[in-house]
């Protein structure tokens, strides 16, 4: 069904529906993918019912062209280095430098953040931000933990440090080349690589500074989705059984810690049939010891990781049958998603559990997990987990494989808490991954193949070599990110399709003091930086280029001064998530909302905005 119309009613309907995604995506009364897709929906069947043909008669608004916003090579770009980045993390590749964040002082902890930030700036004018933002990301969240902050405190910052250090350099951003480009095709001489270096250090120092002194106030204290449910703080009590040839023997408690066992406060020792109690001064660990210790979910996973060969079983005949198990476990995950995982089970009420002990359960025998932590919020226990009796809402950490946990979930004795079902990292393979990941960079860096290619093959690597399997890669992928991104490119092609861009554009220019070059330039900048953050900061570029050209020949101006507002506007990308792919990027990890982008990237953008008319008043004489 077609209906042919006037021409001016697609643009005005493509107007009207930005300025509704805006309102609808800030006011988050719907989630975001079903405002994407509701968005892509209403595209479709208005480019299908009211079709717009350009002069050759084709449909500028088909369903092919609508929907190649989610084969866009930028957004498959984010979703493999959403896919590395994961593998990055479940292999923990960058534990040993974490580690050594969370010990240092807080006061240091600020210095490393800024010191991070400057130099995602300085790299990300020679080479792409989006690699250096992914291996950033576990680094900046290390240092908010170390300093007591959630990481929504430092995502956005190391976004908007990025997409500064893209103006610095002509090869800092597409964005940059596409202006150069547009200059050349219109007849003038484009940009050489350091022109407006000056310039753009000005302008970076500026955005830092408001970065690091203004913009954490604008900043939520998002938790991270488990730990906004669960908490973060919350201690399992566990034990750790000291078998012959264990690294901890020999290990001496001095001033209250066993130095290779920093996270864990011990509780009790079992030697030889005694109990011994804190506090632990001078106390040596020996062979067949067994340590009683209360630690955190993350703690008891990170030594676990270290000291692969610990497991908390009930009795030695279970351990040995775990030993066995292990490597059947380890042929099926060759070939199929069956990995290890860790998992918070609640005994539930009316539990057959309840008030037996595990040593008569045989719990690895029957579920095929096994209990790594109990934790009781009545009391502290003082004795061995196999002795101590499970009473109604116990929370049990558990590993085994997947198929035990989903067995778990169909058993009416316990409640597999949502959310906390996490994959046990494979540290052995860190090399590897993290060897992918500097090839995906330095061929991406270098040039030598394309950014979505090669971002693509290092996703594909990670799979391959068994860093992370389908099932954690598919994960992985943010379906807000792929909707969002999908939908609000098609309208993008929408609104330039129809005229509604261009439309936007020329009558702004057209308003009366748009004739003062000073005013021009101020107008121009301010233009191109709100709608970069709707449209794509490309779009812009193409769009705006030629029409600043043409302006400044009007008000008598160095056209090379205006391709540069546009230059710096667009890449003015801060104030929405879909600004650019750095922000989609760390959307997730912050755990932010759409309106936590504008709050926090509206005042950079004017404070971008006074800069730049700054500069044109003082250094361009305008």
């Amino acid at each position: 069904m077609e209906i042919i119309i006037s021409p001016l009613f697609h643009m005005w309907f493509t107007i009207g529906l930005t300025i509704f995604a805006i309102v609808m995506f800030s006011w988050e009364k719907l989630s975001i993918e079903m405002i994407s897709l509701s968005l892509a929906g209403l595209l479709l069947l208005f480019g299908n019912i009211f079709p717009f043909y350009d002069e050759t008669g084709k449909n500028l608004l088909n369903t092919t062209a609508l929907l190649l916003g989610f084969a866009n090579p930028a957004l498959f770009t984010v979703l493999a280095l959403l896919v590395i980045g994961q593998a990055i993390l479940q292999v923990q590749a960058l534990n040993p430098f974490i580690r050594w964040i969370n010990r240092m002082p807080t006061s240091w902890s600020y210095i490393v953040f800024v010191f991070i930030l400057f130099g995602i700036t300085i790299f990300s004018g020679i080479l792409n931000n989006t690699p250096l933002v992914i291996l950033a990301i576990p680094i900046l969240q290390a240092v908010a933990s170390n300093m007591g902050r959630s990481s929504s405190r430092v995502m956005i910052p190391l976004s908007y440090a990025a997409i500064l250090g893209g103006m610095v350099t002509l090869i800092g951003s597409s964005t940059n080349l596409l202006v150069s480009g547009s200059m050349n095709d219109l007849g003038l001489e484009p940009f050489s690589f350091f022109e407006f270096t000056h310039i753009g250090i000005i302008m970076a120092l500026v955005g830092l500074s408001y970065i690091i002194f203004i913009l954490p106030k604008f900043l939520p204290q998002n938790l991270s989705l488990i730990a906004s449910f669960f908490g973060e703080t919350r201690q399992f009590i566990a034990e750790i059984d000291i078998e012959p040839g264990s690294r901890l023997i020999g290990e001496q408690c001095i001033k209250g810690k066993f130095k290779s066992l920093p996270d864990l406060s011990v509780r009790l020792i079992h030697r030889a049939g005694n109990t011994i109690l804190p506090p632990f001064e001078n106390y040596t660990i020996q062979a067949n010891d067994i340590i009683i210790v209360a630690a955190t979910r993350e703690a008891l996973t990170e030594t676990l990781t270290r000291f692969p060969g610990f497991v908390l079983s009930s009795d030695r005949e279970e351990k040995q049958q775990m030993i066995s198990d292990e490597k059947a476990l380890q042929e099926r995950q060759k070939t199929t998603e069956d990995s290890k995982v860790l998992a918070e089970v609640m005994i539930a009420p009316g539990s057959r559990l309840i008030d037996r002990m595990l040593s008569q359960i045989s719990f690895y025998k029957q579920y095929g997990c096994v209990i790594l932590g109990l934790q009781r919020r009545a009391r502290m226990m003082r004795r061995r987990l196999k002795e101590s009796r499970f009473e109604n809402s116990d929370t049990l950490l558990v590993l085994g494989p997947v198929h035990a946990i989903e067995a778990l979930r169909n058993n009416r004795d316990f409640v597999v808490l949502a959310g906390t079902t996490r994959d046990l990292p494979t540290r052995e393979k860190a090399p590897l991954a993290f060897s992918i990941f500097a090839v995906t960079i330095g061929l991406a860096a270098f040039g030598v193949i394309s950014i979505p290619a090669a971002a693509f093959a290092g996703a594909v690597l990670m799979v391959m070599t068994g860093c992370l399997n389908i099932r954690q890669a598919v994960r992985a992928i943010d379906r807000k990110i792929f909707f969002l991104i999908g939908s609000v490119l098609a309208l993008g092609h929408s609104l330039q399709a129809t005229g509604g861009a261009q439309f936007i554009a020329e009558s702004i220019m057209s308003v009366e003091m748009a004739k003062d070059p000073l005013y021009a330039g101020a107008l121009l900048f301010i233009v191109v930086a709100i709608l970069t953050n709707i449209l794509t900061n490309n779009a812009c570029a193409i769009i705006f280029t030629p029409i600043a050209i043409s302006l400044a020949t009007s008000v008598g101006v160095d056209p090379r001064i205006f391709a540069l507002a546009v230059l710096f506007a667009a890449n003015c990308s801060f104030a929405t998530p879909i600004g650019y792919q750095t922000n989609l990027l760390v959307m997730s990890p912050g755990n932010y909302k759409f309106k936590d982008f504008i709050k926090a990237g509206l005042p950079l953008v004017i404070v971008m905005w006074i800069t730049f008319c700054i500069i044109l008043k003082f250094y361009y004489n305008l």
